[in-house]
């Protein structure tokens, strides 16, 4: 049985400093209201030195914004962090995925440009490999308990089913799924096991879920409940004096195979 994974997510937007724009990480409420937090590299090796088993580097709106790749940050990640790391955002061509692997990244998150040109998801699996391409899904519900997925960065409703597009994803190449609830992202009352687990019965590649963690037993129910193979926050591990390690424990005391660091 492979062990479960945690995997910290830093989520980043511009912010002015001085003159100059410079990527800063966030947290953020329902996609919405925005924290800012620091330096991501700063924050990146700080989940290095508690053990992550893998990071998430998020732009959150260079597709919407129409930016170009955060090449600088995933440069200086790779030289200065030794674990392996995702990158999405703005990802737009095959060149763009090429782009961050050659300069560093194990895997790129592919949201927008996958719904809106599925084909991508073929090309890239075929050209660099299924490992490389992580299909991201933010989904919410509506008002009549419906769920849809979102794309923009959470701003554009879609009328595609998370369960499907995630079946769809595998069968077009995905290496892997990354699952976000809007609803519950940034609220610390817990994962959306109900989703979690739908999608991770209905497909064989990896799922990574996230939104919505506030205490260790979260983790704990998005492996046991929702039948995750990872779990991704980025607000616990930012504003909790719970540290990864500490998380870890719990989770291996609940009795869930996961892998221990020294």
């Amino acid at each position: 049985m492979l062990k479960k994974r945690l995997i910290p997510k830093l989520q980043m937007k511009p912010s002015k400093i001085g003159s100059k724009n410079r990527m800063v990480l966030v947290t953020t409420v329902s996609f919405d209201k925005v924290i800012e937090i620091g330096d991501p590299l700063s924050q990146a090796k700080i989940f290095e030195a508690q053990a992550a088993d893998e990071l998430i580097f998020l732009d959150l709106d260079a597709h919407s914004e129409d930016r170009d790749l955060m090449i600088d940050i995933i440069k200086k990640s790779a030289e200065e962090i030794f674990m392996p790391f995702t990158v999405g955002g703005g990802v737009r061509t095959l060149e763009d995925i090429r782009i961050l692997l050659s300069n560093g990244a194990d895997k790129v998150s592919i949201n927008t440009a996958a719904i809106e040109n599925p084909q991508l998801i073929n090309d890239s699996s075929k050209k660099f490999g299924a490992q490389c391409i992580v299909l991201s899904i933010d989904y919410k519900k509506d008002e009549e308990g419906c769920y849809y997925v979102y794309k923009n960065g959470g701003k554009i409703k879609t009328d595609l089913c998370p369960l499907n597009w995630a079946i769809e994803g595998e069968n077009r190449g995905a290496g892997e799924i990354l699952i976000t609830s809007i609803d519950n992202d940034g609220t610390q009352n817990g994962l959306d096991l109900f989703m979690t687990k739908k999608i991770s019965e209905a497909v064989k590649i990896p799922v990574i879920t996230s939104g919505g963690c506030g205490l260790a037993s979260h983790f704990s129910e998005g492996f046991t409940k929702g039948k995750a193979d990872a779990v991704s926050a980025g607000t616990f591990f930012c504003f909790k004096d719970q540290n990864l390690m500490q998380t870890r424990s719990h989770i291996k005391n609940a009795g869930i195979s996961i892998r221990m660091h020294t």
